[in-house]
């Protein structure tokens, strides 16, 4: 076959038409029922959940009660990127999302790399739901006296790492009361399970049930799914009212000083966690065939979600770092903790109810867009036709819905959470710049059939080089450091922890006596834990410096240079170059602004993620490559058509 065939396009008028003749095909047509609120419904649902009851604590305690500008700047992103899909929804109003939209802008080889990419954000990004579902779920049980063994309640890699970890700092020194509740959790599930030889049996049993209930649930059909949804979303939005409304009358405006106390950095150190809180309003726009009027209804219910859920997360973030310390915020229940601080503990309780519905409503809207990607793929030939069955009676995509089911479950059991949120924010943010650049892409065809729905255009041609001079002055000016030391790859020195840690017995007693040669305090007298001792420098960043150059050990224990270093770099450097090249590509064409800034913002979201990210993400598209040219190339329905 031609090299071309690989960039065969689809046709907004072969889409539509497709549709209208799916049901002569043997492929049944979906339910009509949704509505714009319905639409906002999903969306809300999709958005408030993780990022409201969990990662708003990490970002507030890196951000201070600036993380409100976080919050801003991904919404800004975000809605940039929902212009794009609105766009796309309105022009092709069909299930399918990014990979319906990236077979008329790009052609089949791009499409079905998006289509492989959304796998990350619903299918493993529901991993990642299910496994916070049964963190909160089995701390619920525990506020209630029932404690089930920490081996159901743990995926594998978790624990063993923890063994390993926990082991290692106890070597070191610390005794297993002084270790953070996380390890002694995961070494409590390692050495009490049960074992088949070496293999230790430590699986997340409630993450599995949440998965099948969902799963049944969606099998079901798009009404229920609804109703459900709509439910779960009412009771999120009256929780999430309640503790602003409550908590208003604890801030404490002193709380607010410093208003940035890490200054730019420490508010972005947050952007990818955050930027999770807002994965979901795309998954709506999966959900096309089943809208009364999707032209319409679409780019209202996610512009709608998204004002929404932004003004929800200001208004917490606000509330809560008034209500504490910012720096205190550092934990994985924050809404929770700050309420059982201030000895509110009915509080807490509703919090702690209220944020397992928040999560199974994620689960539920995650679990609804990846059988309709799957069933989009396999009309057209691209995944065996199985994959686009609908069920007679409940008109939902039956088989594809029990595999999105068993493609969840299985892993869930298994992988680490941070693993798996990661991988999910890097496949979304790859959707979210392939939708931009198709926007950029298709405005000047006029041939194209538009829908009611356009983006705004604002010419780009200059403001996008001005916006980069201004970014060059401010990290020159404003930020020199860091940026020379980005720029000469500069070596970093590894904190107390991951120095500690990669140590063994002889090395270990090492550290001790240089640590106790230059103690002056006596603190050793007090103490033989060395991730304390040496920790208790980090306050002083130079007094660290000095301290950890003089440690016993090889520079490789201490220090990151060379390519190991700038290794992590590579995904900056990237981003770097392509702004630049779409600064070019702006100039020549008359880009519009609004789609490019969405595809800009994106990109330097996915160079936030570190470089063992981008390595996964590229194997899995391997992986998906194989596939294509293996069976999708062959079997795809524009096989032998004129290359469009």
């Amino acid at each position: 076959m031609a090299f071309s065939s690989l960039f065969r396009k689809k046709t907004v008028q072969d889409i539509l038409k497709q549709v209208a003749k799916n049901e002569a095909d043997g492929h049944e047509a979906l339910g009509k029922h949704l509505t714009t609120r319905d639409l906002t419904a999903f969306g809300i649902a999709a958005i408030v959940g993780a990022g409201i009851f969990s990662t708003i604590g990490k970002a507030s305690a890196d951000g201070g009660p600036a993380v409100i500008f976080l919050f801003l700047f991904t919404a800004l992103a975000c809605s940039f990127a929902a212009f794009a899909y609105a766009e796309f929804a309105s022009m092709v109003p069909v299930s399918g999302s990014a990979y319906t939209y990236s077979y008329v802008a790009f052609g089949e080889i791009i499409a079905w790399i998006i289509g492989w990419a959304l796998i990350m954000e619903y299918a493993v990004g529901n991993i990642t739901v299910a496994i916070s579902w049964s963190d909160y779920f089995t701390g619920l049980l525990h506020s209630g006296g029932i404690d089930l063994p920490q081996w159901i309640q743990m995926d594998y890699l978790t624990a063993s790492s923890g063994f390993k970890d926990a082991e290692a700092l106890m070597r070191g020194g610390k005794s297993f009361d002084n270790l953070s509740t996380a390890l002694q959790q995961a070494h409590t599930a390692w050495t009490t399970s049960p074992t088949i030889g070496s293999f230790h049996f430590v699986t997340d049993i409630p993450a599995l049930f949440i998965i099948i209930l969902i799963t049944a649930l969606v099998y079901r059909g798009m009404k229920e799914s609804r109703n459900a949804s709509n439910l779960m979303v009412v009771i999120k939005l009256c929780v999430v009212l309640l503790v602003i409304a409550v908590g208003v009358f604890y801030v404490d405006t002193a709380n607010w000083d410093p208003f940035a106390p890490n200054g730019v950095g420490g508010v972005l150190k947050g952007v990818s966690a955050v930027f999770f809180a807002y994965i979901g309003f795309d998954a709506i726009s999966t959900t096309a065939e089943e809208c009364k009027n999707p032209q319409r209804d679409l780019p209202r219910g996610m512009m709608w979600a998204i004002i929404i859920c932004t003004i929800l997360y200001i208004a917490i973030a606000l509330v809560l770092t008034g209500m504490v310390k910012y720096n205190e915020l550092n934990v994985g229940d924050p809404l929770a903790f700050v309420f059982e601080k201030l000895d509110l503990k009915w509080m807490s309780g509703i919090i702690a109810v209220s944020a397992v519905v928040a999560m199974a409503s994620v689960l539920l809207v995650f679990q609804m867009g990846q059988p309709r990607i799957w069933m989009s793929m396999s009309r057209d030939g691209l995944l065996p036709k199985k994959f686009s069955t609908v069920h007679p009676r409940f008109k939902t995509p039956s088989f594809a819905t029990i595999v999105t089911g068993f493609v969840v479950a299985v892993p869930a059991l298994f992988l680490n959470l941070t693993m798996v949120t990661d991988l999910c924010s890097i496949g979304t943010l790859f959707a979210f710049v392939l939708v931009c650049a198709g926007v950029l892409v298709l405005q000047n065809k006029p041939e194209i059939p538009r829908g009611k729905f356009k983006t705004p255009y604002i010419n780009s041609k200059y403001i996008l080089p001005v916006l980069m001079i201004a970014g060059l002055y401010y990290a020159f000016a404003f930020n020199n450091k860091a940026t020379m030391a980005f720029i000469n790859n500069e070596s970093q020195t590894f904190d107390a922890t991951t120095i500690v840690t990669s140590l063994d017995q002889e090395e270990s007693a090492k550290v001790f006596n240089y640590l106790k040669s230059i103690d002056v305090h006596n603190k050793t007298a007090e103490t033989s834990d060395l991730e304390h001792l040496l920790g208790q420098y980090q306050e002083d960043e130079a007094k660290y410096a000095e301290v950890v150059k003089g440690l016993p050990i090889s520079d490789l224990n201490k220090y990151e240079t060379g390519f190991s270093l700038f290794k992590h770099k590579i995904p900056m450097w990237i981003f770097l170059f392509v702004v630049v090249g779409l600064a070019v590509w702006s100039f020549r064409q008359n880009l519009s602004l609004i789609p490019l800034l969405g595809l800009i913002c994106c990109l330097y979201m996915m160079a936030e993620l570190s470089v063992w990210n981008w390595i996964y993400f590229t194997i899995w598209l391997l992986i998906g490559l194989f596939i294509y040219f293996t069976y999708s190339r062959k079997n795809s329905k524009l096989n032998g058509q004129v290359i469009s």
